[in-house]
């Protein structure tokens, strides 16, 4: 490498080819944060969304426990209704043709 040019010109490559790959890498691990980060900021969506569902869930539970409690007052209503307003029974005595 006597030539003077020959040493810049190979100086010169060697630059640019160093700096193309750290140009490559510096992009490669902003790539990996970039989505690194937009995981860690989907999770909560996600997790909200599911929270949602479950309190949808409970809620419409709630319903249901809420109309099966109302039913069974009325039921105990009727009953208790129905037992008051029987009358009781009349005792007779049954007569018999045989001597006691």
């Amino acid at each position: 490498m006597d030539d003077p040019a020959k040493v810049v010109i190979a100086l010169s490559l060697f630059g640019s080819l160093s700096y193309t790959i750290s140009s490559i890498a510096k992009a490669a691990v902003a790539h990996r944060r970039e989505g690194a980060r937009l995981e860690r900021e989907s999770s909560p969506s996600l997790a909200e969304a599911r929270l949602a569902r479950i309190e949808q869930a409970v809620e419409a539970i709630a319903l249901e426990v809420e109309r099966i409690s109302e039913g069974q007052r009325f039921t105990t209503k009727l009953l208790s209704e129905q037992a008051r307003s029987a009358p009781k029974p009349v005792q007779r005595q049954i007569s018999t043709n045989t001597p006691t």
